[in-house]
């Protein structure tokens, strides 16, 4: 069945419809006319025309406060349970492009509680893993001076006042009914989304006014997200608008890349070698055997690889449709779709690499209050 699948902040199983989940959860599409009101700000991210970032709350909202010069933050984050895979930076990858259009100021969340609560993890590992993603983070490439990090534990003590402010609006009843919990969740669970809902709230303490945030994420941060705008009203702040995108896909052909699945996964720390081998082993919408596709065709819209270059890596729409247009005639195939996607991802993280060793040198100036990594 369409509907037969599961997206929650820590759990997404199933073939997703997108379409499906944005009327589940109530959310807007992102339609042309609102491409074509953000086009004059700036060229368009690739991640919006090509409907990769395709639903929103309240962006009009916003957009029309940005005209009137009043400023947003942008506000995102990680929960940090492992390495960074290029999951995981998808969406960063656009809040950067955001930054550089809008010129605005960002909170980065490392919500290392989170995943002590949720994960047989202790508060080291996942203190020691904010800071190897917090690298990839700023390897990106935003602005050091406008751009902060936040790690939930460091920075409880501007976190906690809001985030108690937040908790007494909120219900175990919606808690239970939004997440799921059950009588067996710890109550450190219970009480976390109100620490991922302070840092929408923080920009409007730090500005001593009302302050526009949005956040650009991965929908199936959404439940958070609901509540949060559900007690902003009544806590005096502006509701967070919200942008939400589709979850980059898994090399084996699934909806979503998962650290669980280590050969689907490409992580910025893999060699060219690594690397070779996983996209080497991708699912394709290739035949059986070569006569086969050069007489029938492949399908680009099953294919992890051509769907790699969908989401990341060929931003030129054109070169995009020569590629589907000649795997639909049967014009290349698979092997060498996977060749040239191979050297995509391994220029990309050779260029990450080095920007990574770099970003030891910068990601003490953008911590939080300046906690200590």
């Amino acid at each position: 069945m369409a509907e037969d699948f599961k997206v929650t902040p820590w759990e997404v199983t199933g073939d997703i419809d997108y379409d499906v989940l944005m009327k589940r959860f109530g959310t807007t599409p992102i339609d042309e006319a609102m491409i074509k009101r953000i086009a004059k700000y700036g060229e368009v991210h690739p991640m919006l025309r090509r409907g990769i970032f395709y639903s929103h709350r309240d962006l009009g909202w916003l957009l029309d406060e940005y005209d009137k010069g009043n400023r947003f933050y942008l506000y995102t984050g990680r929960g940090p349970s492992g390495n960074t895979h290029l999951g995981h930076m998808m969406p960063w990858i656009f809040n950067k492009w955001v930054q550089d259009t809008f010129k605005v100021k960002m909170i980065f969340q490392m919500t290392d509680d989170e995943k002590f609560l949720f994960k047989d993890l202790t508060l080291h590992d996942t203190r020691d893993m904010a800071y190897e993603n917090a690298l990839d983070f700023v390897a990106l490439g935003f602005d050091p001076d406008n751009t902060k990090i936040i790690v939930d534990t460091e920075n409880i003590g501007r976190l906690y006042p809001i985030a108690l402010r937040v908790a007494k609006k909120v219900t175990f009843s919606t808690a239970k009914d939004v997440f799921g919990f059950e009588g067996s969740s710890n109550i450190g669970k219970i009480f976390f989304t109100t620490l991922e809902s302070a840092p929408a709230f923080l920009p409007s303490e730090i500005e001593g006014k009302p302050t526009p945030v949005v956040v650009p994420c991965g929908i199936d941060q959404d439940p958070h997200f609901r509540v949060t705008r559900d007690v902003a009203p009544g806590l005096g702040y502006p509701k967070p608008s919200m942008l939400y995108c589709k979850m980059c896909p898994s090399l084996n052909g699934g909806d979503k890349m998962s650290s669980s699945d280590e050969m689907a996964t490409i992580y910025t720390t893999d060699t060219p070698k690594q690397v070779k081998k996983k996209v080497g082993r991708a699912f394709t919408g290739g035949c059986v055997s070569v006569e086969e596709q050069r007489e029938k065709g492949g399908n680009p819209e099953v294919c992890a690889v051509f769907k790699y270059n969908y989401y990341l890596f060929e931003h030129d729409d054109a070169k995009l449709n020569e590629i589907a247009e000649k795997c639909r005639n049967g014009e290349i195939l698979c092997g060498e779709c996977k060749v040239a996607l191979t050297s995509k991802i391994n220029v990309f993280l050779e260029a990450h690499q080095a920007k990574r060793e770099e970003a030891k040198e910068i990601v003490q100036k953008m911590a939080f209050d300046g906690f200590k990594w």
